[in-house]
Protein backbone atom coordinates (compact mmCIF):
# COMPACT_ATOMS: atom_id res chain seq x y z
CA UNK A 1 0.00 0.00 0.00
CA UNK A 2 1.77 3.77 -1.03
CA UNK A 3 -0.49 5.86 1.59
CA UNK A 4 -0.92 6.28 4.94
CA UNK A 5 -4.43 6.50 6.23
CA UNK A 6 -5.13 10.46 6.15
CA UNK A 7 -7.48 12.54 8.48
CA UNK A 8 -11.22 13.28 6.61
CA UNK A 9 -12.09 16.53 5.62
CA UNK A 10 -15.36 15.25 5.30
CA UNK A 11 -17.52 12.75 6.85
CA UNK A 12 -18.51 11.11 4.05
CA UNK A 13 -16.21 9.18 1.64
CA UNK A 14 -15.47 10.75 -1.69
CA UNK A 15 -16.08 8.83 -5.06
CA UNK A 16 -13.57 9.66 -7.82
CA UNK A 17 -13.75 8.46 -11.86
CA UNK A 18 -10.74 7.85 -13.36
CA UNK A 19 -10.92 7.95 -17.55
CA UNK A 20 -8.79 5.53 -19.42
CA UNK A 21 -8.47 3.98 -22.65
CA UNK A 22 -11.35 1.40 -23.91
CA UNK A 23 -9.77 -1.99 -23.40
CA UNK A 24 -7.40 -1.44 -20.53
CA UNK A 25 -9.36 -1.08 -17.64
CA UNK A 26 -8.23 -3.74 -16.27
CA UNK A 27 -4.52 -2.27 -15.87
CA UNK A 28 -5.92 1.14 -14.39
CA UNK A 29 -8.07 -1.26 -11.60
CA UNK A 30 -5.03 -3.07 -10.36
CA UNK A 31 -3.19 0.45 -10.20
CA UNK A 32 -6.14 1.91 -7.95
CA UNK A 33 -5.67 -1.16 -5.94
CA UNK A 34 -2.30 -1.01 -5.31
CA UNK A 35 -2.38 2.63 -4.23
CA UNK A 36 -4.05 0.84 -1.49
CA UNK A 37 -7.99 2.46 -2.47
CA UNK A 38 -11.06 0.48 -3.17
CA UNK A 39 -12.05 0.25 -6.59
CA UNK A 40 -16.18 0.54 -6.83
CA UNK A 41 -16.64 0.38 -10.23
CA UNK A 42 -15.29 -0.53 -13.75
CA UNK A 43 -16.97 0.41 -17.05
CA UNK A 44 -15.98 0.84 -20.45
CA UNK A 45 -13.06 3.16 -20.60
CA UNK A 46 -13.01 4.04 -17.13
CA UNK A 47 -12.52 3.16 -13.32
CA UNK A 48 -14.69 4.50 -9.90
CA UNK A 49 -13.05 4.07 -6.64
CA UNK A 50 -13.73 5.68 -3.01
CA UNK A 51 -11.17 7.58 -0.92
CA UNK A 52 -10.32 11.28 0.67
CA UNK A 53 -8.81 14.19 0.15
CA UNK A 54 -5.56 12.94 -0.52
CA UNK A 55 -6.47 10.60 -3.23
CA UNK A 56 -6.40 13.00 -5.10
CA UNK A 57 -2.73 13.82 -4.64
CA UNK A 58 -1.66 10.12 -4.77
CA UNK A 59 -3.98 9.02 -8.23
CA UNK A 60 -2.74 12.19 -9.89
CA UNK A 61 1.06 11.41 -8.97
CA UNK A 62 1.24 7.60 -9.30
CA UNK A 63 -1.41 6.55 -11.70
CA UNK A 64 0.45 5.68 -15.11
CA UNK A 65 -2.62 4.60 -16.90
CA UNK A 66 -5.16 6.86 -16.06
CA UNK A 67 -6.03 9.80 -18.17
CA UNK A 68 -7.21 12.55 -15.61
CA UNK A 69 -8.96 12.19 -11.54
CA UNK A 70 -12.43 13.43 -11.62
CA UNK A 71 -14.40 13.61 -8.25
CA UNK A 72 -17.85 12.46 -8.67
CA UNK A 73 -20.12 14.90 -7.64
CA UNK A 74 -23.40 13.79 -8.60
CA UNK A 75 -25.29 11.27 -11.39
CA UNK A 76 -29.05 11.06 -11.81
CA UNK A 77 -31.49 10.32 -14.90
CA UNK A 78 -32.44 13.17 -17.52
CA UNK A 79 -34.56 12.95 -20.46
CA UNK A 80 -35.50 16.35 -20.39
CA UNK A 81 -33.35 19.72 -20.07
CA UNK A 82 -35.69 20.80 -16.78
CA UNK A 83 -34.60 17.52 -15.53
CA UNK A 84 -31.00 17.95 -16.59
CA UNK A 85 -31.71 21.74 -14.40
CA UNK A 86 -33.18 19.88 -11.29
CA UNK A 87 -30.62 17.52 -11.17
CA UNK A 88 -27.90 19.64 -11.12
CA UNK A 89 -28.71 22.36 -8.79
CA UNK A 90 -29.19 19.34 -6.53
CA UNK A 91 -25.77 18.45 -6.50
CA UNK A 92 -24.28 19.89 -3.55
CA UNK A 93 -21.81 22.04 -5.35
CA UNK A 94 -21.05 24.19 -1.85
CA UNK A 95 -19.12 21.39 -0.74
CA UNK A 96 -16.20 21.50 -3.57
CA UNK A 97 -16.33 25.20 -4.71
CA UNK A 98 -15.61 28.30 -2.84
CA UNK A 99 -17.90 31.30 -3.70
CA UNK A 100 -15.34 33.00 -6.16
CA UNK A 101 -14.19 30.04 -7.91
CA UNK A 102 -14.41 30.06 -11.70
CA UNK A 103 -16.60 27.40 -12.69
CA UNK A 104 -17.83 26.34 -16.06
CA UNK A 105 -18.95 22.86 -18.04
CA UNK A 106 -15.82 22.28 -19.84
CA UNK A 107 -17.06 19.12 -21.89
CA UNK A 108 -20.64 17.27 -22.12
CA UNK A 109 -20.91 13.77 -24.02
CA UNK A 110 -23.76 12.24 -24.96
CA UNK A 111 -24.50 8.58 -25.93
CA UNK A 112 -27.74 7.10 -26.67
CA UNK A 113 -29.80 10.08 -24.72
CA UNK A 114 -32.13 11.95 -25.77
CA UNK A 115 -29.96 14.93 -24.62
CA UNK A 116 -27.54 14.94 -27.23
CA UNK A 117 -26.25 18.43 -27.83
CA UNK A 118 -23.11 19.52 -25.80
CA UNK A 119 -24.24 23.17 -26.14
CA UNK A 120 -27.03 22.73 -24.68
CA UNK A 121 -26.46 20.61 -21.60
CA UNK A 122 -23.23 22.71 -21.09
CA UNK A 123 -25.69 26.31 -20.79
CA UNK A 124 -28.44 24.60 -18.84
CA UNK A 125 -25.74 22.89 -16.71
CA UNK A 126 -24.31 25.93 -15.54
CA UNK A 127 -27.16 27.92 -15.01
CA UNK A 128 -28.27 25.40 -12.85
CA UNK A 129 -24.66 25.73 -10.83
CA UNK A 130 -25.04 29.49 -10.55
CA UNK A 131 -28.56 29.31 -9.10
CA UNK A 132 -27.02 26.28 -6.50
CA UNK A 133 -24.60 28.58 -5.80
CA UNK A 134 -26.25 32.20 -5.63
CA UNK A 135 -28.69 30.48 -3.43
CA UNK A 136 -25.73 28.82 -0.69
CA UNK A 137 -23.53 31.50 -0.85
CA UNK A 138 -26.20 34.31 -0.85
CA UNK A 139 -24.43 36.18 -4.03
CA UNK A 140 -26.14 38.03 -6.78
CA UNK A 141 -23.26 37.58 -9.18
CA UNK A 142 -20.20 35.89 -9.01
CA UNK A 143 -16.74 37.10 -9.28
CA UNK A 144 -15.39 33.61 -10.61
CA UNK A 145 -11.45 35.15 -9.62
CA UNK A 146 -10.78 32.42 -7.46
CA UNK A 147 -9.94 28.76 -8.25
CA UNK A 148 -10.83 26.99 -11.54
CA UNK A 149 -13.42 23.98 -11.13
CA UNK A 150 -13.70 22.78 -14.71
CA UNK A 151 -16.75 20.17 -14.59
CA UNK A 152 -16.99 16.99 -17.37
CA UNK A 153 -20.50 15.36 -17.78
CA UNK A 154 -21.42 12.07 -19.76
CA UNK A 155 -24.56 11.22 -20.22
CA UNK A 156 -25.34 7.36 -20.96
CA UNK A 157 -28.81 5.97 -21.83
CA UNK A 158 -30.21 9.26 -20.39
CA UNK A 159 -27.76 8.75 -17.17
CA UNK A 160 -26.30 11.73 -15.89
CA UNK A 161 -22.90 11.79 -14.48
CA UNK A 162 -21.16 14.77 -13.15
CA UNK A 163 -17.15 15.16 -12.35
CA UNK A 164 -14.76 17.63 -10.87
CA UNK A 165 -11.70 17.67 -12.90
CA UNK A 166 -9.34 17.60 -10.40
CA UNK A 167 -6.53 17.12 -13.40
CA UNK A 168 -6.49 19.92 -15.31
CA UNK A 169 -4.13 18.79 -18.29
CA UNK A 170 -4.22 15.13 -18.98
CA UNK A 171 -2.05 12.80 -17.50
CA UNK A 172 -0.50 11.95 -20.54
CA UNK A 173 1.59 14.85 -20.69
CA UNK A 174 4.27 13.91 -18.08
CA UNK A 175 6.06 16.97 -18.90
CA UNK A 176 9.19 15.01 -20.79
CA UNK A 177 8.37 14.78 -24.01
CA UNK A 178 9.31 18.01 -25.62
CA UNK A 179 10.09 16.74 -28.93
CA UNK A 180 7.92 14.07 -30.63
CA UNK A 181 7.97 11.83 -33.66
CA UNK A 182 5.05 11.42 -36.23
CA UNK A 183 2.08 9.29 -34.89
CA UNK A 184 3.70 9.16 -31.26
CA UNK A 185 1.80 6.92 -28.77
CA UNK A 186 0.37 8.36 -25.60
CA UNK A 187 3.00 8.03 -22.67
CA UNK A 188 -0.86 6.31 -20.66
CA UNK A 189 -1.09 3.90 -23.49
CA UNK A 190 2.44 3.20 -23.49
CA UNK A 191 2.75 2.37 -19.57
CA UNK A 192 -0.57 0.30 -19.89
CA UNK A 193 0.49 -1.94 -22.44
CA UNK A 194 3.72 -2.35 -20.70
CA UNK A 195 2.06 -3.11 -17.51
CA UNK A 196 -0.48 -5.72 -19.35
CA UNK A 197 2.65 -7.68 -20.47
CA UNK A 198 4.66 -10.05 -18.10
CA UNK A 199 7.95 -7.86 -18.31
CA UNK A 200 9.87 -6.79 -15.38
CA UNK A 201 12.67 -4.67 -14.71
CA UNK A 202 15.13 -7.12 -15.23
CA UNK A 203 13.80 -8.73 -18.22
CA UNK A 204 14.92 -7.54 -21.69
CA UNK A 205 12.81 -5.09 -23.76
CA UNK A 206 13.26 -3.69 -27.34
CA UNK A 207 11.21 -1.45 -29.09
CA UNK A 208 12.13 -1.34 -33.08
CA UNK A 209 9.75 1.61 -33.95
CA UNK A 210 11.07 4.06 -30.80
CA UNK A 211 9.83 6.98 -32.73
CA UNK A 212 10.06 9.56 -29.61
CA UNK A 213 10.90 6.79 -27.51
CA UNK A 214 8.07 6.64 -25.64
CA UNK A 215 7.78 2.69 -24.95
CA UNK A 216 11.94 2.49 -23.27
CA UNK A 217 11.14 5.79 -21.28
CA UNK A 218 7.90 4.56 -19.85
CA UNK A 219 9.33 1.18 -19.16
CA UNK A 220 12.78 2.60 -17.57
CA UNK A 221 10.38 4.74 -15.32
CA UNK A 222 8.32 1.79 -14.38
CA UNK A 223 11.87 -0.03 -13.85
CA UNK A 224 13.19 2.88 -11.51
CA UNK A 225 9.75 3.47 -9.61
CA UNK A 226 9.65 7.44 -10.72
CA UNK A 227 6.00 8.28 -10.00
CA UNK A 228 5.07 9.58 -13.56
CA UNK A 229 3.39 12.98 -12.28
CA UNK A 230 5.94 14.06 -10.18
CA UNK A 231 7.25 16.45 -12.25
CA UNK A 232 4.39 18.63 -13.27
CA UNK A 233 1.52 20.63 -12.17
CA UNK A 234 -2.02 20.02 -11.29
CA UNK A 235 -5.11 22.07 -11.33
CA UNK A 236 -6.39 21.02 -8.04
CA UNK A 237 -3.19 22.36 -6.50
CA UNK A 238 -5.32 25.51 -5.89
CA UNK A 239 -8.23 23.92 -3.83
CA UNK A 240 -6.02 24.94 -0.69
CA UNK A 241 -9.96 24.79 1.12
CA UNK A 242 -9.48 21.05 0.33
CA UNK A 243 -6.60 20.48 -0.10
CA UNK A 244 -3.62 21.42 1.83
CA UNK A 245 -0.59 22.24 0.29
CA UNK A 246 1.13 20.25 2.79
CA UNK A 247 -0.72 17.01 1.73
CA UNK A 248 0.76 17.85 -2.10
CA UNK A 249 4.33 18.05 -0.31
CA UNK A 250 3.75 14.71 1.52
CA UNK A 251 2.89 13.22 -1.70
CA UNK A 252 5.80 14.43 -4.22
CA UNK A 253 8.40 13.79 -1.07
CA UNK A 254 6.95 10.31 -1.01
CA UNK A 255 7.39 9.68 -4.41
CA UNK A 256 11.02 10.95 -4.45
CA UNK A 257 12.00 8.34 -1.53
CA UNK A 258 10.09 5.58 -4.11
CA UNK A 259 12.99 6.29 -6.90
CA UNK A 260 15.89 3.50 -7.12
CA UNK A 261 17.33 4.75 -10.55
CA UNK A 262 20.79 2.97 -10.12
CA UNK A 263 19.32 0.25 -10.91
CA UNK A 264 20.89 -2.24 -13.77
CA UNK A 265 18.61 -2.51 -17.27
CA UNK A 266 18.52 -3.64 -20.85
CA UNK A 267 15.74 -1.18 -22.24
CA UNK A 268 16.56 -0.37 -25.69
CA UNK A 269 14.75 1.94 -28.76
CA UNK A 270 16.05 1.75 -32.44
CA UNK A 271 14.40 3.69 -35.12
CA UNK A 272 15.40 3.94 -38.93
CA UNK A 273 15.51 7.98 -38.54
CA UNK A 274 18.71 9.11 -36.92
CA UNK A 275 16.78 12.89 -35.96
CA UNK A 276 14.57 10.62 -34.76
CA UNK A 277 16.57 8.91 -32.45
CA UNK A 278 18.41 12.28 -31.55
CA UNK A 279 14.93 13.54 -30.19
CA UNK A 280 14.00 10.01 -27.88
CA UNK A 281 17.55 10.55 -26.10
CA UNK A 282 16.77 13.71 -25.29
CA UNK A 283 12.94 13.21 -24.06
CA UNK A 284 14.79 10.63 -21.78
CA UNK A 285 17.29 13.32 -20.70
CA UNK A 286 14.35 15.37 -20.00
CA UNK A 287 12.43 11.65 -18.00
CA UNK A 288 15.98 11.16 -15.94
CA UNK A 289 16.04 7.94 -17.39
CA UNK A 290 18.98 8.29 -20.35
CA UNK A 291 21.19 6.00 -18.24
CA UNK A 292 18.70 3.43 -18.63
CA UNK A 293 17.96 3.50 -21.98
CA UNK A 294 20.28 2.18 -25.16
CA UNK A 295 18.79 4.25 -28.00
CA UNK A 296 19.78 3.45 -31.49
CA UNK A 297 19.43 4.22 -35.00
CA UNK A 298 19.17 0.76 -36.36
CA UNK A 299 16.33 -1.15 -38.92
CA UNK A 300 13.53 -3.55 -37.65
CA UNK A 301 15.15 -6.16 -40.52
CA UNK A 302 18.54 -6.06 -38.28
CA UNK A 303 16.96 -6.47 -35.08
CA UNK A 304 18.41 -9.27 -33.16
CA UNK A 305 19.80 -9.82 -29.48
CA UNK A 306 22.16 -12.50 -28.15
CA UNK A 307 19.70 -12.95 -25.01
CA UNK A 308 16.79 -15.34 -24.38
CA UNK A 309 13.23 -14.57 -22.89
CA UNK A 310 13.06 -10.72 -24.14
CA UNK A 311 9.97 -8.71 -24.81
CA UNK A 312 9.49 -6.93 -28.25
CA UNK A 313 6.93 -3.32 -27.17
CA UNK A 314 6.24 -1.96 -30.40
CA UNK A 315 4.05 0.20 -32.37
CA UNK A 316 5.18 0.07 -35.85
CA UNK A 317 2.91 2.52 -38.71
CA UNK A 318 -0.04 2.28 -39.22
CA UNK A 319 -0.20 3.32 -42.65
CA UNK A 320 -3.02 5.37 -42.23
CA UNK A 321 -2.14 7.48 -45.66
CA UNK A 322 -2.58 5.13 -48.85
CA UNK A 323 0.95 6.21 -50.71
CA UNK A 324 1.86 4.67 -46.75
CA UNK A 325 0.10 1.80 -46.91
CA UNK A 326 1.80 0.35 -49.72
CA UNK A 327 4.96 -0.51 -47.88
CA UNK A 328 3.01 -2.06 -45.16
CA UNK A 329 3.04 -5.62 -46.54
CA UNK A 330 7.21 -5.80 -47.23
CA UNK A 331 7.58 -3.86 -43.57
CA UNK A 332 5.52 -6.34 -41.86
CA UNK A 333 6.98 -9.11 -43.20
CA UNK A 334 10.81 -8.20 -41.66
CA UNK A 335 8.66 -7.55 -38.28
CA UNK A 336 7.84 -11.32 -39.06
CA UNK A 337 11.69 -12.71 -39.62
CA UNK A 338 13.09 -10.21 -36.18
CA UNK A 339 10.61 -12.24 -34.42
CA UNK A 340 11.85 -15.80 -36.14
CA UNK A 341 15.29 -14.42 -35.56
CA UNK A 342 14.00 -14.02 -31.40
CA UNK A 343 12.54 -17.41 -30.94
CA UNK A 344 12.14 -17.47 -27.31
CA UNK A 345 10.98 -13.52 -26.82
CA UNK A 346 7.32 -12.35 -26.47
CA UNK A 347 6.52 -10.04 -28.79
CA UNK A 348 3.63 -7.40 -28.71
CA UNK A 349 2.79 -5.71 -31.21
CA UNK A 350 -0.49 -2.28 -31.53
CA UNK A 351 -1.62 -1.44 -34.82
CA UNK A 352 -4.38 -0.81 -36.95
CA UNK A 353 -3.49 -2.92 -40.02
CA UNK A 354 -5.87 -5.53 -40.17
CA UNK A 355 -3.15 -7.80 -41.73
CA UNK A 356 -0.87 -7.33 -39.31
CA UNK A 357 -0.57 -11.40 -38.62
CA UNK A 358 -0.94 -12.01 -42.23
CA UNK A 359 2.09 -10.26 -43.07
CA UNK A 360 4.21 -11.55 -39.81
CA UNK A 361 3.36 -15.15 -40.63
CA UNK A 362 1.93 -15.96 -37.53
CA UNK A 363 -1.32 -16.04 -35.69
CA UNK A 364 -1.31 -13.91 -32.26
CA UNK A 365 -1.24 -15.90 -28.79
CA UNK A 366 -3.72 -13.05 -27.83
CA UNK A 367 -5.58 -10.16 -29.57
CA UNK A 368 -6.72 -7.12 -27.31
CA UNK A 369 -8.43 -4.41 -29.28
CA UNK A 370 -7.91 -1.21 -28.05
CA UNK A 371 -8.71 2.41 -28.98
CA UNK A 372 -5.62 4.47 -29.75
CA UNK A 373 -7.92 7.83 -29.67
CA UNK A 374 -10.08 7.25 -32.03
CA UNK A 375 -7.98 4.62 -33.73
CA UNK A 376 -9.52 1.13 -33.64
CA UNK A 377 -6.03 -0.59 -32.60
CA UNK A 378 -5.56 -4.10 -31.93
CA UNK A 379 -2.91 -5.69 -29.62
CA UNK A 380 -1.40 -8.39 -30.86
CA UNK A 381 0.36 -10.60 -28.12
CA UNK A 382 2.69 -13.24 -29.44
CA UNK A 383 3.75 -15.06 -26.18
CA UNK A 384 7.33 -16.59 -25.89
CA UNK A 385 8.35 -19.79 -23.70
CA UNK A 386 8.76 -18.76 -19.63
CA UNK A 387 12.62 -18.44 -18.33
CA UNK A 388 13.41 -21.12 -16.46
CA UNK A 389 13.09 -20.77 -12.55
CA UNK A 390 16.22 -19.62 -11.08
CA UNK A 391 17.46 -22.07 -8.34
CA UNK A 392 17.60 -19.86 -5.44
CA UNK A 393 20.15 -21.70 -3.01
CA UNK A 394 19.85 -20.38 1.07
Amino acid sequence: MYREKATLFFENRIFFICPCHFGLESVLKREITDLGYEVTQVEDGKVCFEGDWQAVCYANVFLRSAERVLVRAGSFHAETYEELFQGTRAIPWERYLPRDAKFWVAKAASVRSKLFSPRDIQSVMKKAMVERMAQKYHLVSFPETGASFPVRVTLMKDEVTVGIDTTGISLHKRGYRLLTAKAPISETLAAALILLTPWRKDRILVDPFCGSGTFPIEAAMIAANIAPGMNREFLSESWEHLIPKKLWYDVIDDAGSRIDDQIETDIQGYDIDGEIVKAARENARNAGVDHLIHFQRRPVSELNHPKKYGFVITNPPYGERLEEKKALPALYREIGEAFDRLDSWSEYVITSYDQAEKYIGRKADKNRKIYNGMIKTYLYQFLGPKPPRRDVRP
